[in-house]
């Protein structure tokens, strides 16, 4: 399954990152309050790289990992004082760290064979075992509900030189949504078409805090990042690895 190949990172760099910037102040906020005022954040499905700008510029160290080589340069690009690594961050090694983020539901894709809940559950224990006592995980979902059973939403939505048509279906027996999308990028006086079909796992809230729980975590839902909140059927998440017990 392509995940983000050329015009469709470059369609969503230049379209939709707007999830990214509005979560940003409220993401912050929350790192502060967790007293992670610097340090190394991992940033896992971190896209063209706008979160780990936001963060880099802050002084946090930055290691961002998505599985689109196109959307890794872009990041680059986007943030030169952070790192960045092109994998799955079901399978990457994961550094010590001080906190680590998933932003717009990257946990829900399954462009890896590992994806699913399994494969997820085991992150989480990963995850868990990369912060330090007092570090937080801080991600968020989409859950069953995004289309009514049995239909189908079309849209269309362009930019100054491109246009995509999206069309999302949800199989909730298998809890699963499917998003198949044709992109269309203007390269000179013409249109380059491309195809991507993008398929995710759902969730239910419960299910993951259960999860984290599992893990290790202490964890919480969240309807939104500070101001900035959640559409219908999505949901985060704010996991907290508990402090290292005190010697007496």
């Amino acid at each position: 399954m392509t995940a983000y190949d050329r015009d469709l990172a470059y369609i969503h760099d230049t379209g939709f990152t707007g999830f990214a910037r509005k979560a940003a102040p409220g993401l912050l906020r929350l790192l502060r309050q967790n007293r992670i005022l610097g340090g190394r954040v991992v940033d896992a499905g971190c896209g063209s790289g706008v979160w780990a700008r936001e963060l880099s510029e802050r002084g946090y160290d930055v290691l961002g990992i998505d599985i689109s080589a196109h959307m890794i340069r872009l990041a680059r690009r986007q943030a030169p004082a952070a790192k960045f690594q092109v994998g799955s961050f079901l399978s990457v090694e994961l550094p010590p760290c001080d906190a680590v983020t998933s932003i717009g539901e990257c946990v829900n894709y399954a462009f890896d064979r590992r994806s699913g809940k399994e494969g997820l559950a085991e992150f989480f224990h990963r995850v868990h075992g990369a912060l330090r006592p007092g570090g937080v995980f801080v991600f968020d979902i989409v859950e069953p509900g995004v289309v009514a059973e049995g239909t189908k939403q079309r849209r269309f939505l362009e930019g100054p030189d491109w246009a995509i048509l999206l069309e999302v279906r949800e199989d909730r027996r298998r809890k699963t949504l499917t998003r198949q999308i044709a992109s269309f990028r203007r390269m000179g006086k013409l249109y380059r078409r491309s195809e991507e079909i993008h398929r995710l796992h759902l969730y239910s809230g419960s299910e993951l805090l259960a999860e984290l729980s599992r893990a290790g975590f202490e964890a919480r839902l969240l309807g939104g990042y500070g101001r900035f909140r959640f559409p219908p059927a999505h949901v985060g998440f704010l996991a907290r690895k508990p402090p290292a017990e005190r010697t007496h």
